[in-house]
Order: C-alpha cells, then sequence, then structure tokens
C-alpha cells in the first residue's frame, strides 16, 4: 500500500545518475499468458556502461537529450515514471530532465526501462525519500517488466513476466567476477513487441518453465563459468528474418573463439571476453559484416550497485 504523503520537492536541487545497459545472460521464455505478456526466467546483469540523466527542480515534468532519434514527450518512460511517482505519492511539483543517451534503442539492452528507474530514483531523493523501496517496486511494475532489475542494480532473476526478481547468490555472483564483454548492434533495432509477437506465431521457441528452471539451476548450483549459462531461446525467431545476427556471432566465434549471444529481443548482442582478449580485431570484423554504422563498446558485468552506482544520485547543486 502506498503512503500518501503531501509534500514538495526540494527546491534548488539537481541530481545525477547513472543509468545501466543490462544483457541476458540466459533468457528462457516459457509461454504466452492470458494477459498478452510472456512468462519468462532469465539471469540479468547491469553493466558498467549507460546513459546519464540529471534532474532539476521546475514547474511541471519535462524532458531534454543531446540524441534527437529519442522521443522527448509523454512517450517516453521518463516522464511516465515522473508522472506516475507524482501520482503515487502526491508529490507536489515537477522536475525537468536531461538525457545523455548512450544505450542505443532497439537494442534489448534495457535502456527506456534503466531511464525509468533512474527517474524514480532522483524524484525520490529530491522529495525527502518517501517512498519505500516497496513503493518504487510498485510504481515500476505499472511502467515495463524490465524496471523491477534495476532498482535491484545487481545479477538477478527474473521470473513471471519480469516483476519477479531474486539477487544471485555470491557464489555464482563470483563465477560473474565482473567479466569483460563486447556490446554490438547492427544499424536496424528490433521492436520487443513484434519478436514475441513472432514467438507467438512460431508457437515452436517456448522453453517449458520446469526445463528452464531445471537448465537454470544446474548452472547455479554448479562451478561452470558464465560461458555455460549462455542461452536465449528468443533467439530462434528473430534470427529467422535478421540472419546478420548468427552469421556474425558464428563469425567471431570461429575466428577468435569468442562465445556470444542475442541480448533480449535483440537487435544487439554481446560476446564474452578474457581479460587479455584484443578488442580491435573484432570491432574490424563486426564493422566489415555490419558496416561502420555499428554499434561497439566495450563493458563489465555489475557485480553489486557499487559498480554501476545507481543507488546514489551524484548531488550537483
Amino acid at each position: 500500500m502506498f503512503i500518501w504523503v503531501k509534500t514538495r520537492l526540494q527546491l534548488g536541487l539537481v541530481f545525477a545518475l547513472f543509468s545501466p545497459a543490462k544483457i541476458n545472460l540466459f533468457l528462457g521464455i516459457t509461454g504466452r499468458r492470458t494477459d498478452g505478456f510472456h512468462d519468462l526466467v532469465s539471469v540479468v546483469v547491469p553493466l558498467d556502461f549507460g546513459d546519464q540523466l540529471s534532474v532539476e527542480v521546475a514547474t511541471g515534468f519535462s524532458l531534454d537529450c543531446d540524441d534527437p532519434s529519442v522521443p522527448v514527450d509523454r512517450s517516453n518512460l521518463v516522464l511516465k515514471a515522473a508522472e506516475a511517482f507524482s501520482a503515487a505519492t502526491k508529490c507536489k511539483g515537477g522536475a525537468h530532465f536531461k538525457l545523455t543517451k548512450r544505450i542505443p534503442m532497439g537494442a534489448g539492452l534495457g535502456g527506456g526501462s534503466s531511464n525509468a528507474v533512474a527517474a524514480l530514483r532522483a524524484l525520490n531523493q529530491l522529495a525527502g525519500g518517501i517512498a519505500s523501496e516497496a513503493q518504487l517496486e510498485a510504481i515500476a511494475a505499472t511502467l515495463g517488466s524490465d524496471c523491477a532489475l534495476f532498482l535491484k542494480n545487481a545479477p538477478i532473476v527474473m521470473r513471471g513476466r519480469g516483476e519477479k526478481v531474486a539477487e544471485l547468490e555470491a557464489g555464482a555472483v563470483q563465477r560473474l567476477g565482473g567479466r569483460r564483454i563486447l556490446l554490438f548492434k547492427p544499424s536496424f533495432g528490433i521492436g520487443t513487441a513484434w519478436a514475441y509477437g513472432r514467438m507467438a506465431t512460431r508457437g515452436t521457441d517456448y522453453l517449458p518453465a520446469a526445463e528452464a528452471e531445471s537448465q537454470l539451476g544446474h548452472w547455479l548450483r554448479g562451478t561452470a563459468p558464465a560461458e555455460e549459462l549462455l542461452f536465449n531461446n528468443m533467439e530462434g525467431a528473430v534470427f529467422e528474418k535478421f540472419v546478420a545476427l548468427p552469421l556474425l556471432l558464428e563469425k567471431l566465434r570461429d575466428e577468435f573463439g569468442v562465445v556470444g549471444r542475442m541480448s533480449g529481443s535483440g537487435s544487439a548482442c554481446y560476446a564474452l571476453l578474457g581479460e587479455k582478449q584484443a578488442v580491435d580485431p573484432l570491432a574490424r570484423l563486426i564493422r566489415a559484416c555490419w558496416g561502420e554504422a555499428a554499434f561497439v563498446q566495450e563493458a563489465r558485468m555489475a557485480q553489486s550497485s557499487a559498480l554501476t552506482g545507481q543507488q546514489g544520485g551524484t548531488l550537483i547543486a
């Protein structure tokens, strides 16, 4: 239950928060629900790469972004999050958001959901922390299935439609070990709704929930490295149309021995890197296959909120 507190945002404060990207190391879509959403089992890890969102008190809610392709109207999850926070807490006032965008759109890297959670965190700090973690989780659940994972801001297991989250045990987190990864995305994006709709149409890609839990449990209980966890059964539906994705992943494996997958519904993919793995040769191959417009970014998996820095914003003024 929400605590209905009437308060005003503290004037003269500006916060800047890191808004991390995520990757799905394990993603098992188990079936379509009666409400139209899909059930899943997924291991998700936030990264030390992402956007930055700064927030200052203003009249009403507004948004600017340094990327002109990002919508700044009320279709953006940042403004949806702000309005949901205001409605839930009865907090008076507004805020102006400035989004420095680095996470590509249509990538399956959770950029929109991460931005929404950063907005909730910032507004809650500006309002003196009036919303509890449970209240923030309830607000986030109304915004999108990925939002809950960014509130935890650590490697987690997601279940249900994404709203049920549990942090990984220390031993499993240690095996992920802040691993180096390479993110890469072609110039085109893939709509999440299209990808799930394609799975539903095909009807052959779902992984029964018991099998998903068994496969994940085997890794969690063992000592295998991250490479043996990687799984994504959305790839079948997506790769059938977007053949450039599997062809590049195969080339990277054959020529460099790196293990990669698609993240979420794509179009971004990732490859796990060894500590001494050179990135430049991989980047050259990616751009040779996908063109110079391809997005390529090295990052590391976050082990806790200390690495991503999202839990507490930086007070600017």
